[in-house]
């Protein structure tokens, strides 16, 4: 053990011992938004914050919770020296159905009132006003045709194996694709034709080919099987984790998301029967 020194512009980037450093540093924060009981609940547990390293989304039913949740987080900076970046925080609020709230308070963050927005993004993912998945699904959508037609201009000249190998790694990860819920069928079915047209790129096949037939005899899987996996996993992961909020939604078969990774299932089980 050394002799105690202090850090004055946070923890080294790339460091192994960073990310323990900073949840010492931040998770007094946490515990205090939790110990409130201002917020939104779930079966009787508050869940008012959601972190993920630096990146925090705060839950509330009111702008009034809202408030006193941020004068939370600045007695905190003020206390351990912090400093937040209002002009990248935003307040969203999840509409119910058709409902407006009208006029909607201010809600300022460090004495910057912050922009109101109908979507943002959180790790890498679209969160939008009415819970719809098709912001990110189009997202997906357009990546998954950038890194196509990159692999398909650099590897023109490589085997057919090589191809496979590199469709394999590079445009099947459909990230966040367990999470998707609410869309529509124009949404999803725009995202399959081009994950379908990605191959057909890759391997030089004709455009109007089969697209069951040219999956099954490469040995890899198509659009559904794809997503039905991605499902699976996520539904095991979520079951067996320790974490008491992801239990919560493990636990409740009524929940929309729980709901819909059972039903794909199942309507893939009567389809195939």
């Amino acid at each position: 053990m050394s002799n105690e020194y202090r850090l004055e512009c946070g923890v080294r980037q790339g460091g192994l011992s960073s990310p323990r450093l900073f949840n010492l540093y931040v998770n007094r924060l946490i515990c205090e938004l939790s110990n409130t009981n201002v917020g939104c609940f779930i079966d009787g547990q508050c869940v008012n914050n959601i972190s993920y390293a630096d990146d925090m989304v705060l839950l509330s039913p009111s702008i009034s919770a809202l408030r006193r949740l941020l004068n939370i987080c600045e007695d905190y900076a003020v206390a351990h020296g912090l400093r937040y970046n209002a002009t990248k925080s935003e307040l969203l609020i999840f509409k119910s159905n058709n409902k407006t709230y009208e006029p909607v308070p201010s809600v300022t963050l460090g004495g910057v009132q912050l922009k109101r927005v109908t979507r943002f993004k959180y790790l890498g993912h679209w969160v939008t006003e009415k819970l719809s998945d098709d912001v990110d699904i189009e997202r997906e959508r357009r990546a998954l045709a950038v890194r196509c037609n990159m692999l398909a201009r650099r590897f023109a000249r490589c085997t057919k194996d090589v191809k496979i190998t590199l469709f394999r790694a590079y445009c099947q990860s459909l990230y966040t694709c367990a999470l998707w819920v609410g869309y529509t069928q124009g949404a999803i079915s725009a995202l399959r034709i081009q994950y379908n047209n990605a191959f057909r790129v890759m391997l030089g096949l004709p455009r109007f080919c089969s697209a069951s037939g040219m999956f099954a005899e490469a040995g890899v899987p198509d659009f559904n099987s794809l997503l039905r996996s991605r499902i699976a996993s996520l539904m095991r992961r979520v079951r067996d984790s320790p974490n008491s909020l992801v239990a919560i939604v493990a636990g409740r078969m009524d929940s929309p998301i729980m709901w819909h990774w059972m039903t794909t299932h199942r309507s893939s089980f009567q389809y195939r029967k």
